[in-house]
């Protein structure tokens, strides 16, 4: 059985990152989420996730941040290259269902995938 990590290196950690990436970067969106993504320089796919307090109180920040980092543990292979990508949660992330969460973040993988390629 194939094992996936999310490491350190695998991670945005610093708020000029995320800066940097937001004023460079390329967006795609969809009723849940919102994705900036573009290259980067890390050997490897890079993720960073963004919930506002506008979105729910702490349980419901940390639920759909799980959820984002276990679909990019999973999927990240999937990507063509190295990106760094910021996922952005909307208010209608908080009441959505597992499933759906799932799909919305793999029709954004599928977008950035296409985006990506050379």
């Amino acid at each position: 059985m194939e094992r996936h990590f999310f490491a350190k290196e695998s991670r945005l950690k610093k708020r000029s990152q995320f800066l940097d990436l937001s004023s460079r970067g390329k967006r795609v969106q969809n009723s849940l989420f919102i994705a900036v993504y573009d290259s980067s320089l890390a050997h490897c796919p890079r993720l960073g996730i963004t919930v506002t307090k506008k979105v729910g109180n702490a349980w419901v920040r940390n639920r759909i941040k799980r959820r984002v980092r276990e679909f990019f543990r999973q999927n990240r292979h999937l990507l063509p290259q190295a990106l760094d990508i910021n996922i952005i949660a909307k208010k209608m992330a908080a009441d959505a269902d597992h499933e759906s969460c799932r799909k919305a973040l793999e029709s954004l993988f599928g977008r950035i995938a296409k985006g990506a390629s050379p």
